[in-house]
């Protein structure tokens, strides 16, 4: 594992919440810390220099997605991922397994909000094996078959810091028996995966399209603390993982998710740096911190900036700026905030933008929804080194 390294520096005297450092290549990670998803390459509406500028530390794209458009040999061609798309910071790819659940069955955010019982499942997804996941493609419906082997191999060319196990994410509502098949199923993916993984790094001179690597085993089990116990255990026990992940069905509801996690962080050690997958609305990451989660990741920032919806720091968490009471408000989004977007626009300025579908607006809100995520979590990471962490929480939010 050149080049890299965890450190935790500073743990509450409360809680499990600890700040650390994850050095890579390519630079350190502060954590706790947000991780914006780049899944093509590309964070929606902003440059990877705006993200700079917004004090962002780390972005993550996707194995899937990139696989299909524009295809692993042609970022590999540019020297990788950083090259490809100009970010010169760490970065992380998912393995592709998340998209035998998101095609399947739709997001982890969608099903804590509970809007799996209208979907209707994709066919994208045809088929999961014993050797991998065959996809359609929803490009040009072209099939394709995802397996460890071939995850890693993406995620090489791809040349990522930080890279994953190839797993099965599984969905709430099927039986216990399933989950548990899935997650053996995962386990031994995921020694194919850290097999696959080892030997490329042997026998290659270079590790990855942009230098060196490591890797992330990932923690399954859906809602089932006995098999959260089993997958525990295997991950701990494979020796080469640098960090942990926690994946896989976390419930139908917030409250659920938050048992369910802070169950598996209890379980977990300072050896790790432990990364929450697809989670991080602002009023979870409070908790989830407490409970000893270093890193998250969720498309929600930039997604929300394009519905023209922007954080704050109140307990509904965001306002709808095409509401049309702010058509003629002459303040920023928060007069508090640092953000060039604050510093410079009104919120009716930024109303007329989305009533008017300038591409403008959705830049201008997504820089400040980024700002206002990297401000949360070095404002938690302060608390949390002065040992004022459920304090700082109460001060935090303006209501």
């Amino acid at each position: 594992m050149t080049n890299f390294s965890w450190k935790v520096n500073k743990t509450s005297s409360v809680s499990r919440a600890r700040t650390g450092v994850i050095n890579t290549p390519h630079g350190e990670i502060n954590t706790p810390a947000f991780i914006f998803c780049g899944t093509k390459a590309a964070l929606k509406s902003c440059s990877a220099e705006e993200a700079i500028r917004n004090n962002t530390q780390i972005i993550l794209s996707n194995t899937y997605h990139l696989m299909l458009q524009p295809g692993s040999e042609i970022i590999s061609n540019h020297g990788g991922l950083h090259k490809f798309m100009n970010w010169h910071g760490p970065m992380l790819t998912d393995s592709g397994g998340f998209q035998i659940f998101s095609l399947g069955y739709g997001s982890v955010a969608d099903e804590i909000k509970g809007r799996n019982q209208m979907m209707i499942r994709n066919k994208s997804l045809l088929n999961i094996s014993e050797e991998g996941a065959l996809f359609k493609s929803y490009i040009d419906g072209s099939k394709h078959l995802l397996t460890p082997e071939k995850s890693i191999a993406i995620q090489r060319d791809i040349g990522a810091d930080l890279i994953l196990v190839f797993d099965e994410c599984t969905p709430f509502h099927v039986e216990k028996s399933y989950t548990a098949e899935s997650m053996r199923r995962s386990h031994r993916w995921s020694t194919r995966s850290l097999n696959s993984f080892e030997l490329a790094r042997k026998f290659k001179s270079t590790e990855g399209s942009a230098g060196s690597q490591s890797i992330y085993g990932i923690i399954q089990g859906g809602i089932f603390y006995d098999l959260r116990d089993e997958s525990i255990d295997f991950n701990l026990h494979s020796k080469n993982f640098f960090g942990l992940a926690i994946g896989g069905s976390l419930g139908c509801s917030k409250e659920e998710m938050h048992q369910v996690v802070e169950y598996i962080a209890s379980k977990l050690k300072d050896k790790h740096p432990v990364h929450l997958l697809g989670i991080g609305d602002p009023s979870d990451i409070w908790s989830l911190v407490r409970w000893g989660v270093d890193t998250f990741d969720c498309v929600s920032p930039t997604r929300l900036a394009r519905h023209g919806a922007a954080l704050k720091k109140t307990r509904l968490g965001k306002i709808n700026i095409k509401n049309s009471k702010y058509r003629e408000d002459l303040n920023p989004i928060d007069s508090k905030c640092q953000c060039k977007t604050c510093a410079k626009y009104s919120l009716s300025y930024l109303h007329h933008l989305l009533k008017s579908d300038e591409l403008l607006g959705l830049q201008l809100i997504t820089n400040h929804n980024i700002y206002f995520m990297n401000d949360l979590m070095l404002y938690i990471r302060k608390a949390i080194n002065e040992d004022k962490l459920l304090e700082a929480e109460k001060d935090w939010y303006q209501d």
